[in-house]
């Protein structure tokens, strides 16, 4: 179970001018991405240069504008690696995208893990079977007022819905971050979740982000 609020309508469109502004105002770096990712490698070897449609995963249809953007950067990285996009009545696998926000001016060093697995899952996000993994959700009390993005992305057949391939990425930055910026987060978060795509199963690494 996520510990993350849904975003807020608006919340980083709000934020899109000021992380700009002050792009030159000495805001702190941002943090890595933190990546963890669960393959099934014979399944997944199944959809070389398969067709693929991006939708929202469940739960998160109150979302659409938060998520365009995210869902726009997991299409051009799937695109990058060779699957050709398409509508959802000719894929043959969906990726589902699953987005949750938080801003906090005091980051919470004891917060619970979360744990990912995949496995024969089936379910939302998070729920698979198999091995799993507890990523570290407190943020630097140095950087002041956070934006931390939670992306998940399901790779999933289309006729079965089990699950091939399942990514979450984690970034925390500063509110006044360019990073802040939905469009410029997004193709950051993305980027870093299909690094050296498709990772190693069980493995999170951290991605730096270049300014």
């Amino acid at each position: 179970m996520s510990i993350f609020r849904p975003a807020a309508k608006g919340l980083l469109a709000a934020m899109g001018a000021a992380s700009l502004a002050a792009c030159a105002a000495g805001v702190p770096p941002p943090g890595p991405v933190s990546v963890t990712r669960f393959i099934e490698p014979a399944n997944l070897a199944q959809y070389d240069g398969a067709r693929f449609f991006v939708e929202t995963a469940p739960g998160r249809e109150e979302l659409a504008s938060e998520l365009a953007p995210y869902k726009a950067a997991v299409a051009a990285e799937l695109a990058e690696r060779g699957y050709v996009e398409s509508d959802r009545e000719g894929a043959d696998f969906i990726a589902q995208v699953r987005l949750d926000q938080s801003v906090s001016g005091t980051p919470r060093n004891r917060q619970s893990p979360v744990s990912v697995g995949v496995g024969g899952s089936t379910g939302s996000y998070g729920s698979g079977v198999g091995v799993g993994i507890g990523i570290n959700l407190g943020g630097d009390r140095r950087r002041g007022e956070e934006l931390t993005t939670q992306l998940g992305v399901m790779l999933r057949d289309k006729e079965s819905a089990a699950t091939f391939w399942e990514g979450r990425a984690q970034f925390s930055v500063s509110v006044n971050s360019p990073f802040a910026n939905s469009e410029t987060g997004a193709t950051a978060v993305a980027d870093a979740m299909f690094r050296e795509f498709p990772g190693n199963n069980g493995e999170t690494i951290e991605v730096r982000v270049s300014e």
